[in-house]
């Protein structure tokens, strides 16, 4: 693996994977960067400055960029969003305090201040709703661009590890879960919106609730020691998440296997859903299903996490039901000190997870390539 020092400050300001994981972003003090997921290829930058914020909106034009304030022009009140095709900015939206986090689908734009959350209709700009939040300054927050279940993910508490759910096509509250006892510091939604995971600023005990019923499944002890939580990412599928990982401050990559888990409980159990399993068995830890890949980034340097893609096989002639599925996952990381890594992930028939290296590559070196 490439050293990568964890000494100097961070060169990249953020990071975010767009909502279909087929493209990420990094913002950094000369400007912003367009890399695709797949294969790490530079697809388009632009050097105008320091950014705090540079978020996809799928894999259009359309980037929603929030300046670090190290340039008079790039306030980090001012949300521009910028089209990659023309060069210019689309439209703009000036707010009276520093704007910590920024989210949008193909209707809805998010904007979160440290006490404010504005929800706007993408297309128009008009203000659709203005939540009141607890105090956020980190701009804690989760999003499913699913149009069906279209859910944000807010701290409800400062005290303790509460979530609000807010449904944002249809404009109202949808639950609030105490899901730790300690404040939160990573939230995860599913991409089908029905799955959310949290960890607290313990980072010890990861768990994973049901949003439709506000009911916890599972629940994951990724250590004994505390840790900060950096990101939090669950598996591609549209149906039942399989898979969700999880990076944090000691630099291991944590896997959860669900699969296996429900597997598992609906040999005990007449339901399909977690939710419905008896709640001492809901509250158990299952370290049969925790794969960890140690010192994947040096320890203390900053990482997000996504799950590109995944395949699974059965031994043939065997139905799924009688034997352990064999599962393969892509994981991407994207460090704050300007790497990416891709591992590819695999678990075997006796549930043992294997990982292979597949792709490092250094962001901030990466050459724009125009060739079509």
């Amino acid at each position: 693996m490439t050293n990568q020092s964890s000494s100097s400050p961070s060169p990249i300001l953020c990071a975010s994977f767009n909502q279909d994981y087929s493209g990420f972003s990094i913002g950094t003090r000369d400007g912003f960067k367009i890399f695709d997921s797949d294969s790490g290829r530079l697809c388009y930058c632009r050097a105008m400055g320091a950014f705090n914020i540079v978020e996809m909106m799928f894999g259009s034009s359309l980037l929603a960029i929030v300046g670090a304030g190290e340039q008079p022009s790039l306030s980090p009140r001012r949300l521009c969003l910028f089209n990659t095709k023309t060069g210019a900015a689309a439209r703009e939206l000036n707010f009276l305090t520093s704007i910590l986090a920024v989210r949008l689908n193909m209707k809805r734009l998010i904007v979160l201040l440290q006490d404010k959350t504005y929800i706007y209709d993408l297309n128009s700009l008009a203000i659709l709703d203005t939540i009141d939040t607890v105090s956020n300054p980190k701009g804690l927050c989760a999003f499913s661009p699913n149009s069906v279940s279209c859910y944000l993910a807010l701290p409800a508490s400062t005290t303790k590890g509460s979530v609000l759910l807010y449904n944002v096509m249809e404009l109202q509250s949808h639950c609030e879960i105490e899901a730790h006892r300690s404040p939160l510091a990573a939230i995860a939604l599913s991409s089908n919106g029905l799955y959310i995971a949290t960890a607290s600023e313990q980072g010890t005990i990861i768990r994973v609730h049901l949003v439709t019923q506000a009911t916890k499944s599972y629940g994951f002890r990724r250590g004994t020691y505390p840790s900060a939580i950096y990101s939090l990412s669950f598996g591609p599928s549209m149906q039942l998440p399989d898979i969700l990982v999880a990076t944090s401050s000691s630099g291991s990559v944590h896997v959860f296997s669900l699969a296996f888990m429900i597997n598992q409980r609906s040999k005990r159990s007449s339901s399909l859903l977690g939710s419905m399993i008896p709640n001492k068995i809901n509250d158990a830890f299952e370290p049969a299903h925790h794969y960890v890949l140690p010192n994947a980034v040096p320890a203390g340097v900053k990482s997000y996490v996504m799950i590109r893609g995944r395949g699974a096989d059965t031994v043939a002639g065997i139905s799924p039901l009688s034997q352990p599925v064999i599962s393969q996952a892509l994981i991407t990381i994207i460090t704050f000190s300007g790497y990416f890594q891709q591992y590819k992930f695999s678990i075997n028939h006796a549930s043992s997870g294997s990982w292979s290296l597949e792709r490092e590559l250094n962001l901030l070196t990466a050459i724009l390539d125009n060739v079509s």
